[in-house]
């Protein structure tokens, strides 16, 4: 499985680095040194997409993080609290599912996905 074109363009257009690696029989995108926001325990995070054989077609289901986050004023930031371990690390499972009639076949990508992942560390380092 390879990743999308239209997502690996997206990826280096972006400036965001990243390594691409089966595991499971899932496409496994790791983001590496993600910027995040002010707030949380960590400045830069690798995060986990895994994506399905079905993918693009059906979306993305979570994202994974190392290190593991929480607000910096303390606290659990919810639907975090799961660790799992792929490529021998342990990752923060970001319990994050997408309404079906939200991803547009064809159109979302992991352009989409990245904006979701923004909008969500904003809102938990908030």
């Amino acid at each position: 499985m390879k990743l999308p074109e239209p997502d690996r363009e997206f990826l280096d257009r972006s400036g965001i680095a990243y390594r691409v690696f089966d595991d499971g029989g899932m496409l496994n995108v790791e983001l590496i040194d993600f910027p995040l926001p002010p707030g949380l325990n960590a400045t830069t995070a690798s995060v986990l997409f895994r994506l399905s054989a079905s993918y693009p077609d059906t979306p993305p289901d979570m994202w994974w993080i190392i290190p593991h986050l929480t607000p910096v004023g303390g606290g659990v930031i919810p639907a975090t609290e799961i660790i799992e371990t792929y490529d021998s690390r342990s990752w923060q499972r970001w319990s994050r599912h997408l309404d079906p009639a939200t991803w547009r076949s064809g159109i979302d990508g992991l352009e989409s996905y990245v904006r979701l992942l923004r909008t969500e560390l904003w809102g938990a380092a908030a």
